[in-house]
């Protein structure tokens, strides 16, 4: 999975049909946690949707572009547009059918 900066978050978004975000903090116990969850559904998706991550330390106007609060939170963007947000760790049966249901 990439961690992005915002020029790259921008173009993906813009050319990819399904994104999940995950917006993770280096010293967040619970966004270490989630990782493993994140890099075991990417292998199942195959790029469907594409995770990709953003720190939001290094990319704030990420965040508050988006109104994020905690980490972890994830956005699912479908054609350039969020449309589910998830907060906090989830074990990745639950993330994969929270998901899945939306692709």
């Amino acid at each position: 999975m990439q961690v992005v900066n915002s020029n790259e978050f921008e173009q993906i978004i813009s050319q990819e049909t399904n994104v999940l975000v995950d917006f993770f903090a280096t010293w967040c116990g619970p966004c270490k946690m989630l990782g493993p969850v994140l890099e075991e559904l990417d292998q199942k998706w195959t790029g469907n949707p594409r995770i990709i991550k953003v720190d939001v330390d290094e990319s704030s106007e990420l965040a508050m572009r988006f109104g994020i609060m905690s980490v972890p939170t994830m956005i699912l963007f479908k054609n350039g547009q969020p449309v589910k947000q998830l907060q906090g760790y989830q074990p990745a049966a639950a993330l994969q059918a929270n998901i899945e249901a939306l692709l």
